[in-house]
């Protein structure tokens, strides 16, 4: 089977994390995926905020749970990287955008035997106080919106199997 499609198959979200932090090299390939992520009209809105401080990542993680209605979790399945993607939102295609950067930095991640898994509620954090507040702190610009965490790290245990495709996931006319 292609390489590729190998990789797309066998991609599963992870929710346990070893505390070792994935290489450089790692992160750097995957982060290069999520550039090469299609855009509308090729005006690449995206940006990655690459987030590998545990005080800032218990923050965020902390500010998920709340949004969640789940205070006191961890959101973030203890993953020793997190990757924002947001997006300018003066861009009619900014989720869009963002969300095929999501896809990359996954599929990437899986291709290097690096586990990922999106986590929701970025669009709300980065809407909050206290998400303008880290956008400031990083020198990012208000119009952006967050599209999702990307989190990141090496798999504690084994991946869970695949769940059968379910009837009528293609039909053609």
């Amino acid at each position: 089977m292609n390489e590729t499609l190998k990789v797309l198959r066998e991609r599963r979200s992870v929710r346990r994390y070893k505390a070792e932090q994935i290489k450089d090299t790692e992160l750097n390939a995957i982060l290069e995926a999520g550039t090469w992520a299609p855009t509308g009209m090729g005006k690449q809105s995206p940006v990655m905020v690459v987030v590998q401080d545990a005080e800032t990542i218990a923050y965020m993680s902390r500010l998920n749970a709340e949004i969640q209605g789940n205070p006191g979790t961890d959101p973030f399945y203890g993953a020793p990287t997190v990757v924002v993607v947001l997006a300018d939102s003066t861009n009619p295609n900014w989720l869009k955008d963002g969300s095929l950067v999501m896809g990359n930095l996954m599929n990437a991640a899986a291709s290097l035997n690096v586990g990922s898994c999106w986590i929701n509620r970025a669009t709300e954090l980065f809407d909050r106080t206290e998400g303008r507040e880290l956008l400031k702190k990083w020198g990012l610009p208000e119009s952006l919106r967050g599209v999702g965490n990307c989190i990141l790290g090496y798999a504690d245990g084994p991946l869970s199997a695949p769940k059968p495709r379910k009837e009528g996931y293609i039909v053609r006319v």
